[in-house]
């Protein structure tokens, strides 16, 4: 396998955190406010909730993301929406300014590195497809996160959305499991397993009818 496909180490998968936050500044600088108060593909959240979500990960330092989540009871949809009102701007502008702030700090509040990137990449997503805009992150990324999604069900319920499947990337090494064949692009792969429907457009195979069927029914 060559080396470009894979990361490992904390500080590959950190850098590719930054590359990812950099891409989407770049590409959330020229929208119009409309586009801001699009609904996103991360169920009741605009784009720009979204973003402040994504600033939240990286400006919440470990403690006060546990103590939030304590004062939250441990409920994530609620720790979540606190963390999201307190960096979101009183324009979008200023949201973009809060996110931008955080391109190069902290890959998130705890150790879990291969997470906030898997975070960083969905939520690209999930703000780039309802605008139209299109990006690729590089192979290596996009198959550091699928191997973290089939690997256990964590920040999404990943392994169980594909049990008894056969995963075959179109434009990376990334394979796992058995059964009926899903296949397509690393990335689509990725927002199937995160319970993203709208990925199954772009997969194949009779494991996608499977796919799209679990996540209707989920």
């Amino acid at each position: 396998m060559a080396e470009s496909h894979v990361l490992e180490t904390r500080e590959a998968l950190e850098r590719a955190i930054r590359v990812e936050r950099l891409a989407l500044v770049q590409d959330l600088a020229g929208l119009s406010e409309a586009q801001w108060a699009t609904a996103s593909l991360c169920g009741r959240w605009t784009v720009e909730e979204v973003v402040a979500h994504l600033t939240a990960g990286a400006g919440t330092g470990m403690w006060r993301w546990l103590l939030s989540m304590l004062a939250a009871r441990f409920d994530p949809d609620l720790h979540n929406d606190r963390r999201l009102a307190q960096h979101r701007g009183a324009t979008p502008e200023e949201t973009l300014r809060r996110f931008r702030a955080v391109v190069a700090g902290p890959a998130g509040p705890t150790g879990h590195t291969a997470a906030w990137l898997s975070e960083t990449v969905v939520h690209g997503e999930d703000i780039r497809r309802p605008l139209g805009l299109v990006r690729t992150p590089p192979v290596a990324t996009t198959t550091a996160v699928a191997r973290f999604f089939a690997g256990r069900d964590f920040t999404v319920a990943g392994k169980t959305a594909i049990a008894g499947l056969r995963l075959e990337a179109t434009d990376g090494p990334f394979t796992t499991g058995s059964g009926d064949l899903l296949r397509g692009p690393t990335l689509s792969l990725v927002m199937g397993m995160a319970g993203r429907a709208a990925a199954c457009q772009d997969l194949e195979g009779d494991g996608a009818a499977v796919l799209r069927a679990r996540l209707r029914s989920g």
